[in-house]
């Protein structure tokens, strides 16, 4: 199984396995990230999902649709390497990817 390296809020860093084929949202919380809300689910309407991606792996990552975009504008804790974990499908391809969970808005 490809591995997830997480960075809480606090700074601690957690390496855990993820299934493929689940969002990296669904990886996270179903490794015991209670800091990640995903109050939606999963259906990109809130925003609680919202991590900062390191930049290497920002080419593997699909383009960021308009609906994301929007829900991110939301977030004063937006950057360049914001994304919503709920719309990255977990890949082989993203093995070792390391995100970071964004401040709670």
């Amino acid at each position: 199984m490809p591995k997830l390296i997480v960075v809480t809020r606090s700074g601690e860093e957690r390496e855990v396995e993820g299934e493929t084929g689940l969002s990296v949202m669904e990886v996270i919380r179903d490794n015991g990230f209670d800091e990640l809300l995903a109050l939606c689910g999963g259906c990109c309407s809130c925003a609680t999902c919202h991590v900062h991606v390191d930049p290497e792996f920002a080419a593997k990552l699909p383009a960021m649709s308009e609906d994301e975009d929007d829900l991110l504008d939301s977030s004063s804790d937006r950057d360049a390497r914001s994304r919503l974990a709920c719309q990255l499908q977990f890949t082989d391809a993203l093995d070792g990817m390391r995100v970071t969970i964004a401040a709670e808005d």
